[in-house]
């Protein structure tokens, strides 16, 4: 019978051997003095640069803040408490100006207009997924808009999904550009943030996100990414804070953007797919059905299926086998 207790791990020794690795990895493979680490307020990139600082001392970790006008003034606080309690340098870069000469607000708003033409630029919005648990869900996104009558839904087309997906994507971009640049200017390596759960399925934006020179926490289940940080002392805050794509005007939490379940639940059901778990025993852990476990299974694995692309390296038409990997 699986149970939560099955993602618990010893933190201590797992915090070593990953800043182990941090360190070989950054001094030795990539050659590189440091490390740079885009900071937001969450969990994630506060274990990765916690980790960091582990591994090669505050001295050799540089935060990132880039904060734009969509998000949550508790991004760069929490930012900021995070790096006073490392002890780490950090700067704050307001991507929005850029954002605004890449015409992506502009372009967020020509897509929703797709299907709510009376959108007004300005109006908070954010993506939704139906609830994954309901029987007769449909895998659809709906933009939320909160006008002056109040909060309408709309379901969004494939085109103007992917067009307003493909607009926001700038933000994602534009911050690692700059992750990159003070990495080149410093001589160090970019840290990425994801855990196991955004790796496997694809929550992340190619060239966006997903660009890194190492990722350290890619192995690791959400739910084991909070046990480090407590191990590691990451500021109780911060451990507290609701997991959030913090890239819509409207609060959004990753659960109703992507996964459609919390993470504590998407971890067991992750696992539990990853080892062969029946769906009977995975129901029983968690309280749901089987089939609803089922369901859950299937969009696992539709998931993997549909983002495959963003893990795949660039394609050449003859192997060059000097550079070979």
């Amino acid at each position: 019978m699986i149970t939560r207790q099955v993602l618990d791990l010893d933190a201590r020794a797992v915090v070593n051997g990953i800043a182990e690795a941090i360190r070989l990895q950054t001094l030795g493979t990539l050659a590189r003095r440091g490390i740079v680490v885009g900071i937001s307020g969450g969990v994630d990139s506060s274990v990765v640069a916690a980790l960091s600082v582990r591994a090669l001392g505050p001295a050799r970790v540089f935060g990132l803040l880039m904060p734009e006008r969509d998000s949550s003034d508790d991004s760069t606080r929490l930012g900021r408490l995070l790096a006073e309690a490392l002890g780490i340098a950090t700067l704050t870069e307001d991507i929005t100006p850029m954002l605004v000469a890449a015409a992506c607000y502009h372009r967020q708003a020509q897509a929703i207009r797709r299907v709510f033409p009376e959108y007004v630029a300005g109006q908070p919005f954010k993506i939704r997924l139906p609830p994954i648990l309901e029987a007769e869900r449909l895998n659809v996104p709906f933009v939320v808009v909160e006008t002056a009558e109040g909060v309408r839904e709309f379901r969004l087309s494939a085109e103007a999904s992917q067009e307003l997906v493909a607009a926001t994507s700038f933000k994602q971009r534009l911050r690692k550009m700059l992750e990159y640049y003070h990495a080149d200017r410093l001589h160090y390596a970019v840290a990425g943030t994801p855990n196991r759960l955004e790796y496997d399925q694809g929550f992340f934006v190619k060239q966006g996100d997903g660009a890194a020179d190492l990722k350290p926490i890619a192995h690791l289940y959400k739910t084991q990414v909070y046990q480090l940080a407590e191990h590691l002392g990451v500021p109780d805050e911060i451990r507290r804070r609701p997991p959030t794509t913090d890239t819509y005007p409207l609060p959004q939490t990753q659960e109703e953007f992507y996964f459609s379940l919390p993470s504590t639940e998407m971890d067991l059901c992750l696992y539990a797919r990853n080892h062969g778990v029946p769906p009977a025993d995975v129901a029983a852990a968690l309280g749901f059905t089987t089939e609803q476990v089922e369901r859950v299974f299937r969009d696992i694995d539709q998931k993997r299926r549909s983002t495959r692309y963003l893990h795949r390296e660039p394609l050449l038409v003859e192997p060059v086998p000097e550079v070979a990997r």
